[in-house]
């Protein structure tokens, strides 16, 4: 990874802010690692000052969710078994360094082993290693034999999942995951059952909240999904099987989804004949075919949405972000800018972090791509350079 520039001048057609409309043929100057100012042709660029050229320049991108130390193996229940925490540990660190070459300069990890995503982190941030901002939940909170349990911290009743909560708090955690309901990696758990009950939620996300840390739930199912918002959740995450009443909910509570499309769609396209157990495949398949229909109703009614992959996933990789955005274009009908905010400002603010605008005074985390993803969605595949805290963090040759 590169050490930081003094300053970095970037000659741009057409930058995104994040939030407000795109500025066209101008200069972004970067100093000190934050935006120090956005302006036409003419701005005076320090002689010190690094210049790049780029068609656009986009915020740089978040992913929401993510499993840093699963790398989209066909059987993720199996690969918690049979590795070792330091294998782990080194597939954290190079999935970590592969996200952020991919232009994702924060990721929001929820659920791992052990304390590897919140050490790598740690790493990240002391320079030691290359890779995202990192907003870690610890180990998922879910029941006894819940979904992900043989990777999650098992908990039952209200004051089993306060402790689980504070025992995450302890370890590092930045947020904490609860599982609602069951899915689809998990072997016995339907995902359109209830797991975690609205009691059990009601008290987690309490003391999560009562420490300042947001909460995410593992909700496919119907009820679960309810379950989760009625008790207070921050967002849910998947949300493929919302009804009409979890949508008001979700739109009544301000809780953003995190719709990760990828995760179902890999796994369907990737078929039966890849290792991938039987089990996996036909739940994946059933979501499927009502997914994208029930979240484009939610989207429709104006539900926050927030960019998550799921990435560790079977056949979902962490360097292909890109492939959530595109099916966020085509499966919900979302806007090329409605994406970069849902994956930039909005993701910032839901993971409660000082970043995801170009904005004067905002850290500087950018993304320089080869055309105008507007209509296209194929340039956020392809970035020309990632500049992460004001540092060029990875720059094609």
């Amino acid at each position: 990874m590169s050490s930081p520039a003094t300053a970095i001048a970037i000659r741009f057609g057409t930058l995104y802010p994040g939030t407000s409309e795109p500025h066209r043929n101008g200069t972004l100057l970067i100093e000190n690692g934050r935006v120090a100012a956005i302006g036409d042709a003419s701005l005076a660029i320090p002689e010190h000052a690094v210049v790049l050229e780029a068609p656009c320049v986009i915020p740089g991108l978040m992913n929401a969710h993510v499993h840093l130390e699963a790398s989209g193996e066909p059987e993720t229940m199996t690969l918690f078994v049979l590795t070792t925490a330091v294998q782990r540990a080194f597939s954290c660190a190079e999935n970590a360094r592969k996200t952020l070459e991919a232009g994702v300069t924060t990721v929001r990890d929820l659920g791992g082993t052990e304390k590897l995503a919140i050490e790598t982190r740690d790493a990240i941030a002391a320079g030691r290693v290359p890779g995202p901002t990192i907003v870690p939940a610890g180990r998922l909170i879910t029941m006894t034999g819940g979904h992900g349990y043989f990777f999650g911290r098992e908990a039952d009743g209200a004051d089993d999942i306060r402790k689980a909560v504070r025992e995450q708090r302890k370890d590092g955690a930045a947020c904490i995951k609860f599982m609602a309901t069951g899915g689809v990696l998990t072997k016995g758990a339907v995902p359109g059952t209830s797991q975690l009950t609205e009691t059990e939620l009601r008290a987690g996300i309490d003391e999560a909240h009562r420490h300042g840390m947001k909460t995410a739930s593992h909700a496919i199912g119907t009820e679960g999904i309810k379950n989760a918002l009625r008790a207070g959740i921050d967002s849910i995450e998947h949300g493929h099987l919302i009804d009409d009443e979890g949508i008001a909910l979700l739109i009544e509570r301000r809780a953003a989804l995190v719709p990760t499309l990828a995760a179902i769609d890999r796994i369907v396209t990737a078929g039966a004949d890849v290792g991938m157990p039987a089990f996996v495949l036909e739940k994946a398949r059933a979501i499927a075919e009502v997914a994208a229909a029930n979240l484009r109703r939610a989207r429709d009614a104006g539900a926050w949405f927030v960019a998550g992959s799921d990435a560790g996933t079977p056949f979902n990789r962490h360097e292909d972000f890109a492939h959530e955005l595109e099916l966020m274009q085509r499966w919900l009908g979302m806007s090329a800018r409605e994406v970069i905010r849902a994956a930039t400002h909005d993701a910032g603010k839901l993971l409660d972090v000082d970043r995801g605008t170009l904005e004067p005074g905002a850290r500087a985390d950018a993304v320089l791509l080869p055309s105008d993803p507007d209509g296209d969605a194929r340039p956020f595949r392809d970035p020309i350079a990632v500049i992460k805290d004001g540092a060029i963090a990875f720059q094609c040759t």
